[in-house]
């Protein structure tokens, strides 16, 4: 399979098609290897248009949920950024290429390694894997310029509000439950959260003491 190919027929086809316009973003999904961070059986499926299985009852986003969600924290370049979620590490990957340094919790130890040995490979070296319970986010490196999280919440966690920066610091996350969930954007300005709703999505849950209650 011509992965590169694929990868570029993706951003035009999944991405530019359906309003992702930020071409920092657009760039970064270009250059990035999906495929590689997506289990070997089902390599041929990581530029379609879906989620994918990658262990533990978790999945790699959709592309076009990627890029929604990229663009939406509005990256420059010089931000710190918190992702709850490393999940495979795809979305690491892209977060690399757009802000100054990442740091990334995830809650299965498994998953955190097999992202860091692909970060690691691709060169990502801006990025830091932490493993915990990403609802309480990482208060020792607060505040953050922006936030990302790629599990629904019931609600939006306070632990993670607090941990932005006062003035501006955005936070991205679905919220909602197994039947329904909407991606917000909070900004944060002083001690004003500011909430847009800019879609409805469907992800895993937040599992955590700020999300929902795990086994």
């Amino acid at each position: 399979m011509d992965y590169t190919a694929a990868r570029l027929e993706m951003v035009e086809k999944q991405l530019k098609e359906r309003g992702i316009t930020d071409p920092r973003v657009l760039d970064a999904m270009r250059v990035i290897p999906r495929h590689e961070f997506v289990p070997e059986n089902i390599r041929d499926h990581a530029y379609d248009d879906s989620p994918l299985p990658i262990g533990q009852d978790q999945t790699i986003s959709q592309p076009y949920i990627v890029g929604v969600m990229s663009q939406a924290l509005k990256l420059t370049g010089g931000e710190t950024v918190l992702e709850v979620g490393t999940g495979s590490g795809y979305q690491t990957a892209i977060l690399s290429l757009l802000a100054r340094h990442i740091y990334s919790l995830e809650r299965f130890a498994e998953l955190a390694e097999g992202a860091s040995d692909v970060l690691e490979r691709l060169g990502c070296t801006n990025v830091e894997i932490y493993v915990g319970d990403g609802s309480q986010g990482l208060a020792d490196m607060a505040p953050f310029d922006a936030i990302t999280v790629a599990a629904a919440a019931p609600s939006i966690p306070g632990t993670l509000r607090s941990q932005l920066q006062p003035e501006g610091g955005r936070l991205v996350i679905p919220v909602g439950d197994a039947k329904e969930q909407f991606l917000e954007v909070i900004t944060r300005r002083g001690n004003r959260w500011d909430v847009q709703r800019i879609g409805s999505v469907r992800f895993v849950p937040l599992i955590g003491t700020f999300g929902f209650k795990g086994d």
